[in-house]
């Protein structure tokens, strides 16, 4: 097999070698070779006696790509007509680079508004040096994802006309832009959350402040565009009587010779002062981000939450409640992770977290699973929201479903039902 094209080496796993065609339809995942994500889909793959998924690394298949080859260079002909799946770039510092090399490199699909607080040059891109946690140009980082998520399209489809995704890279580009995603869910019928309202584009502080006070919206949530993990989102609250502000984000700030840096702390701060405020809203603004109304969600212990929902092949399956006493639910700030049924959610909470979830999937006929993030409000008669869509949502550590993970879910799905798109 070509170079390019990874082999699992656990001891648990046979090489894989070419699929036979006679049996399951191969899974070419384009994905971090050694990752959590491609290990868990490989384990899952061996306990249901599944051949595993053939690898294609992101990292070998950027470096192809700027050294003038193409994907049919870097898989083997022989390949079946696969089902691919693409999955997660992150946790690779060299990828990230090379994503960023892409996104200098093309400078034709900027975000919806702004066009990067930050940015390097193609030169600059390849030579940087990991600070962790530091979050580099997320505009231009998009712009890459983007011209990789078109040239993987792109060029299986040349190699294989009938080749399926397990999703599309198209709704992968627009479930990541949360602006776009939100306006497509709410054309869609799905309820989110109000946006901000505004009379023309917000591109600084100033902006927000004067659209905020327009409408009457004294509480937002203001996220990064292309933000993950909560990394670029800001809960924000004005006093419209005494003008004292509250942001509260995983955001850092630091003065670098002139040069304002921002790193995502894993951990939540607040900020009260105007100045430092501005800095964060002209940075988001400009990088482009999604605003939209700040709303109350249900409780628990006087926790608010809200729920990841799986859905893969249009059933709901593995559900894991957030629980936060901060504005930001998500599990990696070690907010507690419960289960529905340990919180004794009722069957008429859960169900309607079941049917956003599902109708939020449905708006991406051509997308197979995703993990579907939905709030309730609170008191007898609640309503669910949608708050995010994440086509990498299906990493959920000790959570099963008719008694399997996620990974195993998901391949015994594909193997009794193969993949129809509407």
């Amino acid at each position: 097999m070509m170079s390019g094209v990874t082999e699992m080496k656990e001891t648990m796993y046979q090489p894989i070698g070419i699929p036979d065609p006679t049996q399951d339809q191969p899974l070419l995942l384009i994905g971090n070779p050694n990752n959590r994500r491609t290990q868990g889909i490989q384990e899952a793959r061996h306990r249901l006696g599944l051949k595993p998924a053939v690898v294609l690394s992101y990292a070998q298949l950027l470096q192809n790509w700027r050294q003038g080859r193409t994907i049919a260079d870097t898989v083997d002909f022989n390949l079946p007509v696969p089902l691919i799946r693409i999955d997660a770039p992150g946790e690779d510092w060299e990828v990230e680079r090379e994503l960023l090399f892409l996104g200098a490199m093309d400078d034709t699909s900027p975000l919806i508004d702004g066009i990067g607080a930050e940015t390097f040059s193609a030169e600059q891109a390849l030579e940087l040096e990991q600070e962790w946690g530091r979050i580099y140009a997320p505009a231009q980082w998009f712009r890459g994802w983007k011209a990789c998520l078109d040239r993987i399209g792109r060029e299986s489809r040349e190699i294989w006309p009938e080749v399926r995704f397990l999703n599309d890279p198209a709704d992968i580009q627009l479930m990541f832009d949360k602006r776009v995603c939100q306006q497509h869910l709410s054309s869609h019928g799905v309820d989110v959350p109000p946006a901000l309202p505004f009379s023309q584009l917000i591109r600084n502080y100033t902006d927000l402040c004067a659209s905020m006070k327009a409408a009457e919206m004294n509480r937002v949530f203001v996220k990064l565009a292309c933000g993950s993990g909560a990394s670029g989102v800001v809960a924000y609250q004005v006093n419209p009587r005494t003008g004292d502000e509250i942001a509260v984000t995983t955001m850092g700030i630091e003065q670098r010779q002139g040069k304002t840096i921002f790193f995502n702390e894993g951990r939540l701060r607040k900020y009260t002062r105007s100045e430092e405020i501005a800095t964060l809203m002209n940075w988001l603004c400009a990088e482009g981000a999604q605003i939209e109304r700040w709303m109350p969600k249900a409780t628990l212990d006087q926790r608010a939450y809200d729920i990841r929902q799986l859905v893969a092949g249009g059933q709901a399956g593995h559900a894991i409640m957030r629980l936060s006493r901060t504005p930001i639910t998500n599990l990696h700030l070690r907010n507690e992770r419960m289960l529905p049924a340990e919180a004794g959610l009722d069957e008429q909470r859960m169900s309607l977290v079941r049917s956003a979830a599902q109708a939020a999937m449905s708006a991406f006929p051509n997308s197979w699973s995703a993990g579907i993030d939905v709030m309730l409000t609170s008191g007898s008669n609640p309503r669910a929201y949608v708050l995010d869509v994440n086509p990498f949502g299906d990493l959920l550590y000790r959570v099963e479903h008719h008694g399997l993970g996620t990974y195993e879910w998901e391949m015994e799905l594909l193997r009794k039902e193969p993949i129809q798109y509407a």
